[in-house]
């Protein structure tokens, strides 16, 4: 195999992730009217039950000003709800609202997920593996420095409702037809 061959084939494998990405981005969206970061936030409040927008944003590995914006799109949904914790005024306490949980409940799909449980499979050797050539990947792109969330997704992490519709009715070109 040449140099060439093994660079196109490299150049492959990561559209193929991108576009796996974005499909499944798509696909979250149109079947939950949700973007990932939505769904990751809504999944962990669900899980937590009550949780406070700072440890949120801590567990979920996002900056408080993200989860702020994301939690102000999903409460204006009626998918949550914010109320003052009743022992200190200055806390916020999220909870998911029955529409959330039963949204949740209905398995929203988190490509992270799926990917955790796969990798989990692998030897401790080969997770290592792979993780040393991802990191060397985004240092060869200049990207070691991109501040990113450990959450598979396309797109932007505060997606308005029009970016929803874009994506749920685009009027683009469709990914399939796109050149790898």
């Amino acid at each position: 195999m040449t140099q060439t061959d093994i660079t196109e084939d490299i150049l492959i494998a990561i559209r193929r992730v991108i576009r796996a990405i974005d499909q499944h981005s798509r696909n979250l969206v149109q079947s939950h009217g949700l973007t990932g970061p939505q769904a990751l936030l809504l999944t962990e409040i669900v899980r937590s039950g009550k949780i406070t927008g700072s440890e949120l944003a801590k567990r979920v590995s996002l900056s408080q000003a993200t989860v702020t914006d994301v939690v102000k799109r999903l409460e204006s949904r009626e998918l949550l709800e914010r109320s003052r914790d009743a022992g200190d005024k200055r806390k916020v306490i999220l909870k998911a609202s029955k529409q959330g949980e039963v949204l949740v409940k209905q398995s929203v799909p988190l490509l992270q997920e799926r990917f955790q449980q796969r990798l989990g499979e692998l030897k401790d050797w080969e997770q290592n593996q792979l993780l040393s050539s991802l990191q060397r990947i985004a240092e060869m792109m200049n990207a070691e420095d991109l501040d990113a969330s450990p959450m598979l997704t396309s797109g932007a992490i505060t997606a308005s409702p029009e970016a929803i519709q874009d994506v749920v009715t685009p009027t683009d070109t469709p990914p399939e037809a796109e050149e790898v």
